[in-house]
């Protein structure tokens, strides 16, 4: 079967979305509950294909997952049996490499195959393993896996991470919590997802000091137990859903987000000439009888611009006044959406790691594909505005990342329809 999604654009958006829990933290606390002998349980956890195969790989180790109501899911790894994580679930997602750290902190070995995960340029794990490796690890790569063993447990180490990786800074922080010692990562990420992992860390029973800054203490400790947590709200999918009101024309509230987390976004959407209007958890795009003026964008690590925005605010730069910049410094291959915008009309010029976006009054509705995540949100929100029908290949991608996109989008208004082709 291969599914698609069906648009035709000119519908203004007016109404509301509930955002969910955010994908990029969800993983990375699922990963987290190796870390302790006894059940977690983790809530706000978005309905999403890598969710999905985040529980696989864990129930692949031997965990017990139960799923309790809507978004909360028990996780039990007292009942861990296997150590090592095929390429069939890891090719499928590359977060899946942040098991790595907390199965060597815990049990002093583990064997993952190397990640697979969005075609959106190199992402090595060198940071992480480099770090392993300053802890004590010994590490081999052989036919396609990362086999990682300690003699006891690991030691605490000052680590400078070379790059800015968030993946990087949460094994290495995971591995860190059950490490003899003290470990002190510098140059870390700061993203909120990270301060959202660390938080659970410390709700288990962690001793961590300095997230969200450049530099992290963790004093490791014996044993974590368990614990509840709420997954943060994922500020990428209400970026998303205000920037489709904002090119609509319509007017838009997203629900039950961390407004401070979403600071840059709106900023450059209060620049694109929209009305922006917060309240405690929910923000108000609103579009009508205004114009939309292109902006310029560069990505960079929190609390720098998000490059998980970039092709979001791309679509949006196309269709406005004037001429947009969007310089991508995170990725170097995150263009690839450029030639299936310039399918429905796009004016875009590379130069570099540049895009150049000058806007077009009116793009025309044709197939397109998407080659990753965040691209197949940029040719959704531009297919919520062309003229005509838009058929969008390759959503697979969109459901890594987006629970329940096109029926949050039919609620506000758009037509928009998942069809199967058998």
């Amino acid at each position: 079967m291969n599914e698609k999604l069906v648009i035709r654009g000119g519908k203004p958006l007016v109404g509301e979305v509930r955002i969910d829990g955010a994908k990029n933290a969800a993983l990375k606390l699922l990963a987290a509950s190796l870390l302790a002998a006894e059940p977690v349980e983790i809530s706000n956890v978005p309905h999403l294909q890598d969710v999905a195969i985040m529980l696989e790989l864990l129930t692949e180790l031997g965990c017990k997952a139960t799923i309790r109501g809507s978004n909360t899911i028990e996780i039990d790894s007292s009942t861990v049996h296997n150590l090592t994580v095929s390429y069939d679930l890891v090719r499928a997602m590359r977060a899946s490499i942040v098991v790595l750290g907390p199965l060597v902190a815990r049990f002093g070995e583990a064997k993952v195959a190397l990640p697979g995960g969005c075609a959106i340029g190199s992402r090595p794990i060198d940071i992480h393993l480099q770090g392993l490796k300053a802890m004590g690890a010994e590490i081999e790569l052989s036919q396609g896996f990362v086999h990682a063993k300690t003699e006891g447990r690991l030691k605490g180490a000052h680590i400078h991470l070379h790059t800015v990786s968030v993946t990087g800074t949460e094994n290495l922080m995971m591995a860190a919590t059950l490490a003899e010692g003290v470990t002190v990562l510098e140059n870390a990420a700061a993203e909120p997802e990270v301060v959202d992992l660390a938080n659970f860390l410390i709700a288990m029973g962690a001793k961590i000091e300095g997230a969200g800054t450049r530099k992290l203490t963790i004093q490791g400790v014996e044993k974590l137990h368990g614990a509840k947590h709420i997954t943060i709200p994922d500020r990428i999918e209400a970026g998303t859903y205000l920037i489709a009101g904002a090119m609509t024309g319509g007017r838009l509230t997203v629900t039950d987000v961390n407004v401070k987390d979403l600071a840059l976004t709106l900023q450059k959407l209060t620049e694109a000439g929209a009305k922006i209007t917060e309240g405690e958890t929910s923000v108000t795009v609103d579009m009508t009888d205004r114009t939309l003026r292109a902006v310029d964008i560069e990505t960079a690590p929190f609390p720098g611009f998000a490059t998980d925005m970039q092709a979001q605010f791309m679509a949006l730069n196309i269709i406005a006044s004037g001429v947009g910049m969007i310089k991508e410094t995170v990725f170097e291959n995150r263009f690839m959406h450029v030639p299936e915008l310039e399918r429905l009309g796009a004016h875009i010029r590379i130069q570099g790691n540049t895009a150049i976006c000058a806007g077009v009054p009116t793009l025309r509705g044709a197939p397109v594909t998407a080659t990753d995540l965040r691209a197949s949100a940029c040719l959704v929100l531009a297919g919520l505005v062309a003229e005509g029908e838009t058929v969008m290949d390759g959503i697979h991608h969109m459901d890594r990342g987006y629970a329940h996109l096109e029926e949050k989008l039919v609620k506000v208004g758009a037509d928009i329809r998942r069809v199967v082709q058998v």
